[in-house]
């Protein structure tokens, strides 16, 4: 678990899937991840040992290539990093949270034509089971889905808004918008607090989030690394 005084938001993955999202989690040790089909993230303690290394090395295998957004210490000697990227953390400051009466809410029946997309619009990871983290709402039209969000991590307190997508065809209409205000809406209604991710370089969706009502919580990275084949996974 957390430790005692800090924010659910310093470590979002690892606090929700001790927390809410407890029933997805994988676990071996104090490493903590969603199953693969489900989300890439995982969880690690704030201040991970040797042993939690050779944890998540013995969970993910030999060479795996593993997600390990935010974390805030040095990897371990063999371990390379395949990805790193700058990245924000914003919070609800105000949003003007409303349901929206053309936005429809999605479920498993559905995944294909999400997944579709997910794959024109690169969002960010959405995968086969994604949409059982939380409530997904989208927008059709012509029968055709062509705007999505939804929720993903869970930490006590708060639900993060992701997979925030629209068709190119119909950009600048304002689609986007109304289902973040949606998924907003429902957050809110059980008492937690919307936040969200985003690349730092992403000037356009920042902008957007802020003008509804987001303010930026802190800086964030985006790290991906590659698992020792050699048997190492451990650290100082």
């Amino acid at each position: 678990m957390a430790p005692q005084g800090a924010h659910p938001l310093d470590n979002p993955a690892y606090a929700a899937l001790n927390g809410p999202h407890a029933r997805f989690a994988e676990r071996r040790g104090r490493v903590v991840r969603y199953p693969l089909d489900v989300s890439p993230w995982l969880g690690l303690p704030d201040a991970p040992d040797a042993d939690d290394w050779a944890d998540l090395a013995a969970l993910a295998g030999p060479g795996a290539d593993v997600p390990l957004a935010g974390v805030r210490v040095a990897l371990p000697e063999g371990w390379e990093v395949t990805f790193d990227m700058a990245g924000v953390q914003l919070v609800d400051d105000g949003v003007a949270a409303a349901p929206d009466a053309e936005a429809v809410r999605l479920g498993a029946d559905d995944v294909p034509e999400m997944l579709d997309l997910v794959e024109r619009t690169r969002p960010g990871p959405f995968l086969p089971r994604t949409v059982e983290l939380g409530t997904y709402l989208g927008i059709r039209r012509g029968g055709v889905l062509v705007a999505m969000a939804g929720e993903r991590l869970r930490p006590p307190g708060w639900t993060e808004i992701s997979a925030v997508c629209t068709d190119a065809a119909y950009r600048g209409e304002g689609l986007a918008t109304r289902l973040i205000l949606a998924v907003a809406h429902g957050i809110r209604a059980r008492g937690e607090t919307p936040f969200l991710h985003t690349s730092a370089q992403n000037t356009n969706a920042i902008r957007l989030y802020e003008s509804l009502g987001f303010s930026l919580r802190c800086g964030t990275r985006f790290l991906s690394a590659r698992v020792p084949v050699g048997g190492g996974g451990g650290g100082g």
